[in-house]
């Protein structure tokens, strides 16, 4: 069967539109955007660089009001809710996207944390859990940085990061453009926390 011109042209097409789909399908090792990223530094660039980086000390805000609370979409299949406090993000001179987190759950129980997000390194670290019946925070235990994962469960970091925080893996530069994005995507929580 003779192939015509025309019809090679589409064939060719064709295959690269399903390679190109098959790249962007491709395992990502669950990194937030999986190609060149790392779990490890193992480089001596990748070391000195965080060996030099220095975390300026976290001071936690004051513990969010419902009107602040705006909700963000993180999948399809997430059962929970995930609210951001607009108002005490913050954009730190180490590079350092500081936030407060609400997860409501199906059930209604509320977790709130204040985190901290390093685009730099697509990482994020937990300051602060809130006590809900008190309204006070109270310090993480074993706070560390850990890699930002894309994955189904848990997915709510990588939302922040990929959609608000730090987009094309750059850090947002302007709080109040990210207070605007969240507020323009989501809807604001109507109860107390």
């Amino acid at each position: 069967m003779k192939i015509g011109a025309r019809h090679r042209k589409t064939l060719l097409c064709l295959g690269a539109t399903v390679f190109c789909l098959t790249l962007q399908a491709a395992p990502r090792d669950g990194d937030v955007y999986g190609y060149g990223k790392r779990d490890t530094y193992t480089s001596d660039e990748d070391e000195n660089e965080r060996k030099d980086w220095e975390e300026n000390a976290p001071e936690l805000p004051a513990y969010p009001e419902p009107q602040d609370l705006y909700r963000f979409y993180v999948s399809a299949t997430a059962s929970s809710r995930f609210f951001v406090d607009v108002k005490n993000i913050s954009i730190g001179s180490d590079g350092v996207v500081r936030y407060t987190l609400m997860i409501v759950s199906p059930s209604g129980i509320k977790n709130i944390s204040h985190e901290g997000m390093r685009c730099q390194s697509s990482e994020k670290r937990t300051y602060a859990i809130g006590r809900v019946h008190e309204k006070i925070w109270s310090p993480a235990r074993g706070s560390q940085w850990t890699r930002i994962r894309n994955e189904t469960t848990n997915r709510y970091h990588a939302a922040l990061f990929l959609d608000f925080f730090c987009p094309n893996g750059l850090i947002a530069t302007d709080v109040e453009s990210v207070r605007w994005a969240i507020k323009k995507e989501g809807e604001p929580w109507a109860e107390a926390p």
